[in-house]
């Protein structure tokens, strides 16, 4: 762990007002420890809220289909329509894919929302426009503002733990901390959950001469630091010592071993969330909720998804039919089971689950010539049917946060091309995810690169069919 560097020019104490007047600029590179004095200099002023809240984000990156998930339409036509048939749901009139057999069995758990809109075409500005509230045009792989997650991060942090506080199991691609500086990024926790190997690396270090030399090491600076430390008024050192304690935590503690540890799970319930990649990404997200974590995003990906490895459901990646029957049945059972969790551990008030990707799929089916044979593909040449980007008519599904259950939010019209009931902008989506962490967003701004100040979300409120009962609609 290099020696934390120095921020030269900076007030101690501050208000929260006052830094993120600074503009948060100049924080790449920052140490460990230097990043926990950061933090709770962004967290002088308590939260609202009594009881931590948290946000699980499962991401289906490229896209995932809204007509062979949430909002089927049997009577658009055969140039719309795909092979599956809706089934009913737990809610009476309300129907998904029957693809979705395990979700619809649990619909009056959670809410979706069939409406959402925004104008990201493709994937890097779909991912921007929705997790960032900016109208991003451009291809742009990370973004010129720092997502919610990031902004959360900040304005969130707590120098008295040690779990981190905002974990990317798989992180979701094209996001980012952008200004704010690389230190607000995810504590990132990349492979597969389900390998037998698989291990978080520098946490709990095991190596005994690794452990003493780290020590030594911290021993060492803190001579140095003693004479400083009479001349240090506002009590800056004394600080510091209190986030190198975290650090070295983070590094050490078994209770952040602990909640990456998924043999902890007994096998009936590694088995019920799907002995799969997938099933146990929600399985450790669910844990790190569980443990004190609150900003955990994860990503499904990979070859569960497919040739393309995403939920990108072009013609020319895959079959479009028979990829999504390949791979729903693992998407439905893991997510599931993480609704099951929420409820009956008793994490359904502080915990908000969202499930979505970036836009849905054009309703009307395309044919092209498929670019290569593999897992939901047919071989090269071959012409196959795919759904395009279509951010006209998004669905989400949002579980928890002590939000009403079994609600249909929103409709779109009967080939799912448009929304013709109850319109949601990204703006009123962002403001009900910070809403749930206890976030004023319409009274925080930031300075940019340039030093103009950009507000984290300039318009926009809370959905409200989403609010908890007792929260109001502001």
């Amino acid at each position: 762990m290099p020696p934390p560097l120095p921020c030269p020019g900076l007030p101690f104490p501050l208000r929260r007002r006052e830094f993120l007047s600074l503009g948060l600029r100049g924080l790449a590179g920052l140490s460990l420890p230097a990043l926990y004095r950061l933090r709770s200099v962004a967290a002088t002023e308590p939260a609202p809220q009594t009881e931590p809240t948290a946000v699980i984000l499962v991401w289906l990156i490229g896209g995932v289909s809204h007509l062979e998930t949430w909002d089927p339409k049997p009577s658009s036509g055969s140039e719309y329509r795909g092979p599956y048939d809706p089934i009913a749901t737990r809610l009476p009139g309300v129907h998904f894919s029957e693809l979705l057999p395990r979700q619809a069995a649990l619909a009056d758990r959670f809410s979706i929302l069939r409406s959402l809109v925004h104008t990201g075409f493709c994937h890097q500005q779909g991912a921007q426009q929705l997790l960032t509230g900016h109208p991003v045009r451009e291809l742009r792989n990370k973004p010129d503002d720092p997502d919610l997650f990031s902004i959360a991060h900040l304005l969130r942090s707590d120098p008295s733990r040690s779990l981190p506080n905002y974990v990317g199991v798989n992180p979701v691609p094209y996001i980012g901390s952008a200004y704010l500086g690389p230190a607000w990024e995810p504590f990132s926790v990349t492979g597969d959950p389900n390998d037998p190997k698989f291990e978080v690396p520098n946490l709990a270090l095991r190596d005994p001469e690794m452990v003493r030399r780290l020590e030594g090491r911290i021993d060492l600076r803190r001579d140095f630091d003693r004479l400083r430390r009479i001349r240090d008024r506002a009590g800056t050192m004394d600080a510091l010592d209190a986030y190198e304690a975290q650090a070295w935590n983070v590094l050490t503690s078994q209770q952040t071993k602990q909640a990456f540890d998924l043999s902890d799970e007994d096998d009936l319930t590694r088995d019920r969330y799907g002995r799969n990649q997938w099933g146990q990404q929600c399985l450790l997200a669910r844990r790190l909720v569980e443990a004190g974590v609150e900003l955990v995003t994860t990503t499904l990906n990979g070859p569960l998804c497919g040739r393309v490895q995403n939920w990108d459901d072009h013609a020319v990646n895959h079959n479009v039919f028979e990829i999504m029957k390949l791979r729903a049945p693992l998407f439905d059972q893991a997510v599931a089971a993480l609704v099951e969790d929420l409820f009956s551990r008793g994490l359904d008030r502080r915990v908000l689950l969202i499930v979505t990707g970036e836009f849905g799929r054009t309703p009307k089916i395309s044919y092209a010539a498929s670019t290569g044979e593999g897992r939901g593909s047919a071989s090269a040449g071959t012409m196959q049917p795919g759904r395009d980007h279509w951010p006209s008519a998004t669905s989400l599904m949002f579980c928890g946060g002590g939000i009403p259950p079994g609600q249909v939010i929103g409709a779109t019209d009967s080939r799912g091309e448009q929304v013709i009931e109850r319109r949601v902008g990204v703006h009123d989506f962002l403001a009900t995810v910070y809403r749930h962490l206890g976030i004023d967003a319409g009274r925080i701004s930031f300075q940019n690169h340039s030093g103009r100040p950009i507000p984290i979300l300039p318009e926009g409120r809370p959905i409200p069919e989403l609010t908890p009962p007792g929260r109001g609609h502001a």
